[in-house]
């Protein structure tokens, strides 16, 4: 069946702007290591670190971390997801290790827009569904059949089977298979996957996500992503003659944000 993304920020480094207003504040001053926290009130940590984003500093943003778990996804999306490796940490859904009796999926807005469309898309995850419960089966006759031959017991016979059975046929699953994970980056990745995926020329499913991410973090640390967003946000689109022409809307909505 078709589902819907859900973000939930499950965690991020306690008193996230003023650990990075501390570690800038060593950056720029003669103080101690005991010390560096003195005198940051947050107004101070606040004008401090608007000072940094402005500069764009970011080496002490590294300090603070943000965890994220997201379902409703698909494959399509993780795939582009890690390749965001640097300051990141990732937790994916096995199907190797989880049987999806029923799996869901993720319906694209064009394909869910166009009634014949969506019709034969949702008819292709149910065969997809039927192929994958029939090879499973198959090959878990042919796997514990064989475990029994080879001396294990009924019950490691059946565990190992099934284990041998998914592993294979979850080969029929498309990339619009919903999928889960828990996934961890500090503020400095964080901003840069921003940057990258809430771009208006980012896939339709990311850039989702990407601008649902960002909605979370700026109302936990809003000083620390005020000027976070897509590239063209403070600066000309670096997309050349590949642009999405929409430099002013793409201002509007991220500014209001």
């Amino acid at each position: 069946m078709a589902t819907k993304l859900k973000v939930n920020l499950l965690r991020y480094t306690p008193d996230s702007e003023k650990l990075i207003a501390s570690a800038a504040k060593l950056c720029y001053s003669a103080v101690g290591v005991d010390k560096i926290e003195d005198k940051l009130t947050e107004e101070s940590t606040n004008k401090f670190l608007d000072m940094l984003m402005g500069m764009g500093h970011e080496s002490p943003i590294e300090h603070v971390s943000f965890t994220f778990a997201v379902e409703g996804i698909s494959r399509v999306l993780t795939h582009q997801l890690v390749r965001h490796r640097i300051g990141c940490s990732y937790s994916q859904q096995s199907q190797r290790y989880v049987k999806l009796k029923q799996f869901e999926y993720i319906v694209p807005p064009a394909i869910e827009s166009i009634p014949d469309a969506k019709e034969k898309f949702i008819k292709a995850m149910e065969d997809d569904q039927r192929y994958y419960d029939e090879l499973t089966e198959i090959l878990f006759k042919t796997h514990y059949k064989a475990n029994i031959e080879s001396g294990y017991d009924e019950k490691q016979a059946k565990r190992l089977a099934e284990k041998k059975s998914i592993e294979d046929a979850r080969y029929v699953f498309p990339n619009a298979c919903e999928t889960k994970i828990v996934f961890t980056m500090n503020a400095r990745a964080l901003s840069n996957f921003f940057k990258h995926r809430c771009c208006n020329r980012a896939q339709w499913e990311i850039r989702e996500l990407a601008v649902e991410m960002l909605r979370q973090v700026k109302k936990v640390t809003p000083t620390l992503f005020k000027y976070t967003g897509p590239n063209c946000l403070n600066n000309p689109c670096p997309e050349g003659s590949m642009s999405c022409g929409e430099i002013r809307e793409v201002r509007e909505k991220f500014g209001k944000m």
